[in-house]
């Protein structure tokens, strides 16, 4: 096997772009492994293909958006070994990583891994969520973002969070029929949000941007909903309405589409695999990596940097990934603990002034009870065995203590996602059924290969 890289990153959007340009600064030896064919990762998607071709999309997408063109083109420009459409699927010790690419299954050897895999979308599992017509906000702004696609006719947005208004915002710019945007946060978030207000008023721009958008959408006559008991998405063939309820009046929303978000949570299985620690953050309402704040994990060659480490956004992420490097630098003993820290100062005072709209955006956009732990017991919950709320309780009241034991009971977290549909729903419906935290019913046990692999790909695998 050939001589092992000095750091090996794991992603290829905003962290892992800015630890790429940073530690080829620093002159380690990088390879970059992300699935994508072209840097960005989810926020940045297909930036530079939009930003060559479609000048009108760049627009319409906003401002943000086209911010992550000068990341993209610096990491493009640094001297790392940048591998587009891998996919890692195993990391094994000591720190060999195995992946596949185009069809077949490689090997490299890292002295270091950074985990820099951003985030995904929280399931929101609620009556009627696998109706046709049926998708999450986020995959269709992959759509807008890859080939110009929107949805067509009456389309609703249902859930929380901040991606949420800018979907409904960005929508708005390419003409599509927004009926209404159904709000399902805790009740009185509002009210709970405002004492983190004169903190989040300091962050640079973040209060005013929200506000902009949500005046934006009232102004196209957008219903905007909220404090509800109950939201049902009905439909014979395909969905065709939105069922609210509140204060005993029911409300219906004709819709052709409906589109799903309440919030973003770690994409973590790798982390998971590694058996690196993780705990509960009650905030986020999700686990997070147990991580200072260099990204080290409780593996001393592990890090992590970005939203993969706990919901950061962007711009945080980016800073996040400075630092990670820096950190991984130090450790190779390429640059002193002196050098490290006065170089880290302009990322640190960044990342403090990003994160300072946090407090408020978690109070905000807390994901309401009954949309995380659904309370009707037909909702399925895993998608890929079919096991509804009704059969994780009742395997509860049996004596089932954890996710791990559930897959003995009811296939729950077996199928090809490997849990990430269904993990957090799982932990939550449990921690609920027995009156306990969810740190204390933990989480599937993930184990390689942490994504699909073919037979073929991993017989034909070179082993040395």
């Amino acid at each position: 096997m050939s001589e092992p890289y000095d750091l090996a990153i794991v992603g290829a959007g905003p962290a892992g772009m800015a630890a790429a340009t940073t530690a080829a600064e620093l002159g380690l030896r990088t390879v970059v492994l992300d699935e994508q064919e072209a840097p960005g990762g989810q926020i940045y998607r297909s930036i530079e293909r939009v930003a060559r071709d479609h000048p009108q999309r760049l627009a319409m997408l906003g401002e943000d958006y086209a911010a992550g063109l000068a990341l993209v083109r610096a990491f493009r420009a640094c001297s790392v070994d940048y591998r587009p459409g891998s996919t890692v699927w195993q990391v094994e010790q000591p720190l060999g990583i195995l992946y596949s690419a185009h069809g077949e299954s490689h090997r490299l050897r890292a002295r270091r891994i950074l985990i820099a895999t951003g985030a995904m979308e929280r399931p929101m599992p609620l009556a009627g969520w696998t109706l046709p017509g049926v998708m999450t906000a986020g995959a269709a702004q992959i759509l807008l973002k890859t080939v110009g696609a929107v949805p067509q006719g009456r389309v609703v947005l249902v859930g929380c969070g901040p991606l949420l208004l800018l979907f409904a915002w960005q929508l708005l710019q390419a003409n599509v029929r927004v009926s209404a945007l159904v709000d399902t946060s805790t009740p009185g978030a509002r009210r709970r949000a405002a004492r983190h207000l004169p903190t989040a008023l300091m962050a640079p721009g973040y209060v005013g941007k929200g506000l902009r958008y949500i005046r934006v959408l009232r102004e196209a006559g957008i219903a905007m909903l909220d404090n509800f008991e109950h939201v049902q998405l009905n439909g014979s063939e395909r969905v065709e309405e939105v069922v609210v309820k509140r204060s005993g009046a029911t409300e219906r929303l004709a819709a052709d589409v409906v589109l799903l978000h309440q919030g973003l949570v770690p994409n973590a299985n790798l982390g998971w695999a590694l058996r690196c620690e993780h705990e509960w953050n009650e905030s986020q309402r999700c686990f997070i990596p147990r991580v200072d704040s260099w990204g080290l994990a409780s593996q001393a060659e592990i890090q992590f940097a970005g939203d993969c480490a706990g919901i950061v956004g962007a711009r945080s992420a980016e800073h996040a990934g400075r630092l990670a490097a820096l950190e991984s630098a130090y450790r190779l003993e390429r640059i002193d603990a002196t050098a490290r820290d006065a170089k880290a100062r302009a990322p640190i005072a960044e990342l403090r002034r990003h994160r300072r709209i946090r407090p408020l955006l978690e109070a905000l956009y807390r994901p309401g009870d009954r949309y995380v732990a659904p309370e009707q017991d037909d909702v399925i919950v895993c998608r890929c065995e079919e096991a509804n709320a009704g059969d994780i309780r009742r395997a509860v009241a049996h004596g089932c203590p954890g996710p791990n034991q559930m897959k003995a009971f009811i296939r729950c977290g077996m199928g090809p996602c490997q849990g990430r549909m269904c993990g957090l729903t799982v932990t939550e419906l449990m921690a609920a059924a027995r009156n306990v935290s969810p740190n204390e019913i933990g989480y599937y046990r993930i184990r390689p290969p942490i994504k699909p692999l073919a037979l073929g790909e991993l017989a034909a695998l070179q082993l040395e």
